[in-house]
């Protein structure tokens, strides 16, 4: 009879030990793997390229407005207005970023790792969800921040041209935030609606930029009411209102565009809250009936 060959090796496994992190700090490392995970941090070249390819435009154009300001003297673009011109680039940004974010653990099956520990339904979209908005904000205000810092080094009226120029950058951050909102709140919605991240991001395209003719007609109906509310047909444009109504004079592209908003402006501010609102109900309705098996 031949002898036993089969040999038990002691690889060292041991029980864990140490102290056992609660829901703040899960909570807290889904929303930083989720704000890498939408610049490529941690992750392979080519998953950089798209995001930081965005960063780079936006902030050789804010570069390039500061530069321009310093020559002739005047001011050529608002922080706010820079917000606006900048909303293209952000919708592609988060048609690619939302879908990473949610799109690739509903194909690989991942979520019945992220429930099984003490993480509640609720807390997975909303850390996702945070993360996005976090990387849209800081998209769109590190370049005005850029800009301030051009306008703050340039100014002839020392102290209190830098003070005035604060003033008027924190309204254009706030707007951004907006924008981040807003769009991170359609966009994540969509994008947890489908594990393929090429279906998702077409329909977050689709969203934004397929809304955009309705505005044009809305605005060009013989009704002057239904003309001061036709930006409420889009996020993009919706945004855009509240806007108009809430910086005034800082924010004029939409005005310059033949838009007008008339006495609306609290109409549009409900409406972007009643959106955003609903955008986040849904995506918690979303995940408690999405499978974990």
């Amino acid at each position: 009879m031949p002898e036993p060959t089969g040999v038990i090796h002691d690889i060292g496994y041991q029980r864990y030990t140490g102290p056992r992190l609660g829901r703040r700090h899960v909570f807290g490392a889904l929303y930083l793997h989720g704000l890498r995970t939408v610049f490529g941090l941690g992750r392979s070249a080519k998953a950089k390229i798209f995001p930081w390819l965005v960063v780079g435009i936006v902030t050789v154009v804010a570069a390039g407005l500061t530069a321009v300001r310093s020559q002739i003297g005047q001011v050529v673009m608002t922080y706010a207005q820079f917000a606006d011109s900048m909303s293209w680039l952000v919708i592609f940004f988060v048609a690619v970023a939302a879908p990473e974010l949610v799109s690739r653990d509903l194909r690989s099956g991942v979520l019945p790792l992220y429930f099984s520990r003490p993480l509640p339904r609720s807390d997975y979209p909303l850390a996702k969800l945070l993360a996005l908005v976090t990387a849209l904000w800081l998209l769109l205000g590190g370049p005005q921040l850029v800009m301030f810092l051009g306008a703050a080094f340039t100014t002839d009226a020392g102290m209190r041209g830098v003070w005035n120029e604060l003033l008027d950058l924190l309204p254009g951050l706030l707007y951004a935030g907006l924008w981040a909102v807003v769009f991170a709140s359609i966009g994540l919605l969509v994008a947890s609606l489908t594990g393929k991240r090429a279906f998702a991001a077409g329909g977050i395209v689709a969203v934004f930029l397929m809304t955009t003719p309705v505005v044009g007609v809305l605005s060009i109906m013989p009704s002057q009411t239904i003309n001061e509310l036709a930006l409420i047909a889009s996020p993009s444009t919706l945004v855009q209102g509240v806007g108009l109504w809430a910086l005034g004079d800082l924010l004029v592209e939409a005005g310059q565009n033949g838009f007008q908003i008339g006495g609306f402006g609290p109409v549009y501010a409900v409406a972007a809250v009643v959106l955003v609102t609903a955008c986040v109900l849904l995506l918690l309705v979303r995940y408690r009936k999405v499978a974990t098996r």
